[in-house]
Formats: C-alpha cells, structure tokens, sequence
C-alpha cells in the first residue's frame, strides 16, 4: 500500500511539474520594438536598434555594410521604453500604416520600424516622413545609436589614445547642449573614471567632472 501511494505521488507530481512547465512555455514572450536605418555611402550605413518592452536589455548594431554584422548589449531605461512604445501604441504598432511622403526628394536612408510579438509582426518603410509621432520616435531611436556611439568612442580613446579623450569630450559635450542623448546618465561611469583617474589630462578630467555633475544635477 505504501508503494502505491507513494508511486501515485510521484506521478501526480510529475504531472504538475509539466503542467507548469507547459505554463511557461505558453505565456507571452514581451513585445520588440526595433529601428533600422540603412543608408549606403553615409557613415554609419547601418543602425538597428532592438528594444524589449519587459526588460532594459536591448541591443544595437552601428556599421558599416561591408563589416561582419553583429549586435551588443546595452540597456534602456524602462521610463524610455515606455515613451517610445507609448509612440508605438499612438501609430497602431504600425499595422497598414504609410508614412512615406511619397514625393520626389533626396535619398535620406531607408528607415524600418518593426513591431512584433510570438509569431506577430508589423512594419513599416519610409525615406521621410512628416508624421509627428514617427518622427518622435525615429529621433529616439537616432539618439540611442548617436549616444551609444559617442560612448565606444570615448571608452575607445580611455583605452587606447588617452589625448583623444577630451576630443571625445567635447563631441559628447556638444550632443548633450543640443539634447540628441536620451539617456546621457549612461556615461556617468566612463566620465567618473576619467574625472579621477590622473593619467588624463588636466582639461579632459575637468570636463568629465563638470558634464558629470552637470547631468546628476539635471536627473
């Protein structure tokens, strides 16, 4: 008797383990928001952004065409996910929607926004467009790759040409007047490091000290 009840135990408990692992399994993955910009003979050709919008790890891709392809981590803050899938939402996921001005202009590279879920996916293709909301988000989109590009080079230059960090500075510093960075905290590390770190030079370690303290006063 013993042996029977302990054997219809262990199978009721098999069963709800896979009961729950068929639970897992079945739940929604979270939404991708993604932006692509290809636009040959400009530097960078490409840009592609990946956002998830259940977590901050995203990834980007900033190249050219003719280098091996291949993304890196980063991370977006959830305030800024949800502006920019709030846009999203406001451009219905971009389910049938044409934003092209269909007019002839100059070629500005082929943008892409893509929205997806499990096997759902929508997107949409524009040279340029006088969309309000899409231009709102394209502009977040361009700030994220313009300030994770301004970091490789600044991270870089600390590793490799320590005279060329303040150049980076001050390419940073000027992204940062004209508010194209999203997220300028993301530097914060990289510029404390410089601020103390005597092997820098004077001026480029005083920059780092006041754009340090220039962004914590503004957060």
């Amino acid at each position: 008797m013993r042996r029977f009840r302990t054997h219809t135990l262990l199978l009721f408990c098999l069963a709800g383990l896979s009961l729950a692992s068929v639970g897992v399994a079945a739940e929604p993955a979270g939404a991708k928001l993604t932006y692509r910009r290809v636009f040959k003979s400009s530097s960078p050709e490409l840009i592609e952004i990946v956002l998830r919008e259940d977590s901050d790890a995203a990834t980007y891709e900033i190249r050219q065409l003719d280098e091996e392809p291949g993304a890196s981590p980063f991370e977006v803050s959830a305030p800024l996910r949800a502006k920019m899938f709030g846009l999203a939402a406001q451009l219905n996921y971009f389910r049938g929607l044409d934003l092209d001005v269909h007019r002839k202009i100059a070629n500005l590279g082929e943008k892409t926004f893509r929205w997806s879920r499990d096997t759902e996916s929508h997107e949409v293709k524009f040279n340029y467009t006088l969309n309000n909301t899409a231009n709102q988000l394209m502009q977040f989109f361009e700030g994220l790759a313009r300030q994770q590009e301004n970091l490789a080079v600044l991270q870089r230059r600390m590793k490799y040409d320590r005279l060329g960090v303040n150049d980076a500075l001050l390419q940073f510093e000027s992204d940062l007047n004209r508010n194209l960075l999203p997220e300028p905290r993301r530097a914060l590390p990289a510029l404390d490091q410089i601020a103390s770190d005597s092997r820098f030079v004077d001026i480029a370690r005083q920059r780092a000290r006041n754009l340090a303290e220039r962004i914590r006063h503004q957060s």
